[in-house]
């Protein structure tokens, strides 16, 4: 906990500016007959891949992963920059439409950033989980950290959100999705925030090191 909100600290050096809020890059799901089964990922501007070309986004480094491994999946890149887990849930139809197997939910650096009340992030992160469930869709939540500016109180039971979560609906958990980027300048794009190519690199390795169980428990099934 200490690691990560020394990490947080670094991550939020120029929070005056809208952190994760410039650009949307959300990928409507294709139209048409699907040829594979979907992986979702619900996100922001850090899912999105603000700064980078789309093909350098996290999710499209997943589905190359993916393919490396011989998986057919089609990976939905449904980040929009600005969005909070209010604005995730508002658009959850949409992002769930067709054949959707997992979707990894990646909300609440905003949430974070705007001091927004802990239980509405709880509440509205519970509801995505329940309504990807009564689905039959297999979660995967991705940990954010609050920045130091609201508080010690703030920031540990922002923290807390997320292995809660995990346990009450048995969902999988990412513990911090920008694990060994935030706070490292090389790693961080200008604002402090977003990652660089590098940086989305090593963000889609901790989310794989989750997802690749869970797609090879599928494949078997």
């Amino acid at each position: 906990m200490v690691v990560l909100a020394a990490a947080v600290v670094g991550c939020a050096k120029k929070d005056q500016a809208p952190a994760v809020d410039s650009r949307s890059a959300a990928a409507a799901p294709a139209s048409g007959e699907e040829t594979a089964p979907r992986i979702v990922v619900l996100g922001d501007s850090l899912t999105a891949g603000l700064g980078l070309p789309i093909d350098r986004s996290y999710p499209s480094l997943l589905a190359e992963r993916l393919k490396q491994e011989g998986l057919n999946y089609e990976v939905v890149n449904a980040g929009v920059s600005g969005d909070t887990s209010a604005g995730g849930l508002s658009r959850l139809d949409w992002a769930l439409s067709g054949d959707v197997r997992i979707l990894i939910v990646a909300l609440g650096g905003n949430d974070g950033l705007r001091g927004l009340p802990v239980d509405e992030l709880k509440q509205n992160l519970a509801t995505i989980i329940e309504r990807a469930q009564t689905r039959h869709i297999t979660v995967v939540l991705a940990g954010m950290e609050a920045p130091p500016n609201f508080g010690r109180d703030y920031i540990v039971a922002f923290h807390k959100v997320y292995p809660d979560l995990a346990r009450r609906y048995h969902v999988a958990l990412v513990p911090f999705l920008l694990q060994g980027v935030a706070g490292i300048d090389r790693l961080n794009q200008r604002d402090g925030i977003h990652p660089t190519a590098e940086g989305a690199h090593i963000v889609a390795d901790n989310v794989w090191a989750i997802l690749k169980p869970i797609v090879d428990r599928q494949r078997g099934t």
